[in-house]
């Protein structure tokens, strides 16, 4: 298990050494997770250890979400006081993320190329 999360942490350093030398626009976990996949594309397999790491990181992710809820306590009267804009910031968000998805799969799907 050990082995796996230096792998972990191994990539988000490089990662982290991208985003302060070449990418600063992009978060350095992001680019360590690019590279993972790139190194485990290439081998083709992952090893035990890292395996055993991303299981029980993937069994503990609610976890993760508990600093988000203790910040959605925290700042619950902001929230409150600007629930129509919040609202309608999250509705546009989500129909333009639809649209743009829509329209790059359209101009990518083989039919679009006549």
């Amino acid at each position: 298990m050990i082995s796996g999360l230096v792998q972990i942490l191994l990539f988000q350093g490089l990662g982290e050494l991208v985003t302060h030398f070449l990418l600063p626009l992009i978060p350095g976990p992001v680019i360590g997770l690019i590279l993972l996949l790139g190194f485990l594309a290439l081998r083709r397999s992952v090893n035990a250890s890292l395996d055993e790491v991303a299981s029980t990181f993937s069994q503990h992710f609610g976890l993760l979400f508990v600093p988000a809820a203790v910040g959605v306590v925290m700042f619950w009267p902001h929230l409150k006081a600007h629930a129509l804009a919040i609202a309608a910031a999250l509705v546009a968000s989500v129909v333009l993320t639809i649209a743009v998805t829509a329209l790059v799969l359209k101009a990518l799907s083989p039919g679009s190329l006549e």
